[in-house]
């Protein structure tokens, strides 16, 4: 019964669906390490199971060879007896002869019940010879199964690492983006872009002062020259006039509406 249910186990094992079992698995990390634990575990167990088997079968096989070794020696010493009996019979002791063909018969009674023995235990034998095959057999596909899922664990482990490292990159990334506004770079930038607004608006700012000094320059111009000329009349002389443009020069200019 044991060695049946420990057999059941491995094909259930060497069956399994290593792949279905981790889609569908929420962490597929924590089953991959229940797994191989399982498999260890049933390893082990399977492997004492078979040990066991394969003693019996030795048992079986050490009692099927003595039973043929018995039949045989049994035979020849059947023969041996009987060989005896003519003998005697030829040289006329009969008795003799007679006691010697009992003891032929005797052996060949021995003969046929070793071999009966030997050729009954035959279909346990096939039958144990098949049971440790195919534990032995079920044995390397969970060993195989064993490596499958020590290497998957590996490859989770490494793909972790990976996505770890991806991230860490990527979020590395994004706080440098230049394209980000909320990023510290992107920030910094802001800074400067109003400082140059700044610096822009009080240039305007001083630009236009400027003009206002030029304008009042020019009217303080105006007011120059009217006192100038009210000076001129006060001393009796006729202030100077700016030239008239000539007709030719007024003719040629271009005509302008409301002139």
């Amino acid at each position: 019964m044991a060695k049946q249910s420990i057999f059941g186990r491995i094909s259930t094992l060497v069956r399994a669906n290593i792949n279905a079992m981790l889609d569908s698995a929420e962490d597929p990390k924590k089953m991959l390490d229940q797994l191989v634990r399982d498999y260890t575990n049933n390893i082990a167990d399977a492997e004492s199971a078979i040990a066991e088997t394969i003693g019996n079968l030795r048992l079986l096989e050490r009692d099927h060879e003595e039973d043929v070794q018995a039949a045989k020696e049994w035979g020849n010493k059947a023969l041996a007896a009987s060989k005896k009996a003519d003998e005697l019979r030829a040289a006329g002791n009969t008795a003799d002869a007679d006691k010697f063909d009992n003891l032929a018969k005797v052996a060949l009674q021995r003969q046929i019940q070793s071999e009966n023995e030997a050729k009954a235990a035959e279909p346990q034998l096939a039958a144990q010879n098949d049971a440790v095959a195919k534990l032995k057999d079920g044995l390397n596909g969970m060993k195989e199964k064993l490596n499958q899922l020590k290497a998957k664990s590996s490859e989770l482990i490494a793909r972790q690492k990976t996505a770890e490292a991806q991230n860490k990159v990527a979020d590395a990334v994004k706080s440098i983006d230049v394209m980000d506004p909320t990023s510290d770079l992107g920030r910094f930038e802001d800074k400067i872009r109003r400082q140059e607004a700044l610096a822009q608006g009080k240039q305007e700012l001083a630009a236009s002062s400027l003009d206002a000094q030029f304008n009042s320059l020019d009217d303080i111009g105006e007011l120059t020259e009217v006192d100038a000329r009210l000076a001129a009349l006060k001393a009796g002389s006729t202030p100077a006039v700016a030239a008239p443009t000539p007709a030719a020069e007024i003719s040629s200019a271009p005509y302008t509406p409301g002139q």
